[in-house]
């Protein structure tokens, strides 16, 4: 009986032990995915500001890496920071706001689905939303975009 009672109590500081472990890990996923969100919307606000000063440069400089990728809803696709440049000299100046619908991250890599809200500066042109997935590295402790795909709409 003692035998037994004493495998009971093993048995159950075991389980016990296990859901402490696993109820750490989830928060160290919560934590990351927290800890995530909050770099990249950072970097969305320096994004924000930068269209709203009419100033590229802080895009170059702090949100993409030398060698990201975007594509657009034409198939067209931009490689390296230098072709990005000059799409964002030819439409910096829009009102953007960057809304982020889902989120996901993994280590040093990571992904986040937005509305991409854009009202032109153009006089009396309408405002659109592109749906956009920014795909993410932290390098050296710091989250950059690698690159980006967009296509028109907006999720709901």
């Amino acid at each position: 009986m003692r035998k037994r009672l004493r495998n009971i109590t093993l048995t159950v500081l075991s389980v016990l032990a296990m859901c402490g472990i696993a109820s750490c890990a989830m928060d160290d996923v919560t934590g990351e995915l927290d800890e995530f969100k909050q770099a990249i919307r950072a970097k969305y606000d320096l994004k924000e500001q930068a269209f709203a000063n009419n100033d590229p440069e802080p895009i170059m400089e702090q949100f993409y890496t030398e060698d990201a990728i975007s594509s657009g809803p034409d198939g067209t696709t931009h490689f390296g920071i230098e072709e990005l440049r000059h799409v964002y000299e030819e439409v910096i100046g829009a009102n953007v706001r960057v809304e982020s619908f889902h989120t996901h991250v993994n280590g040093n890599a990571g992904w986040d689905w937005v509305n991409f809200h854009v009202v032109p500066a153009e006089e009396g042109a309408e405002a659109f939303t592109f749906k956009m997935l920014f795909l993410w590295e932290k390098i050296d402790g710091e989250w950059w975009s690698k690159g980006e795909m967009y296509t028109m709409g907006a999720f709901e």
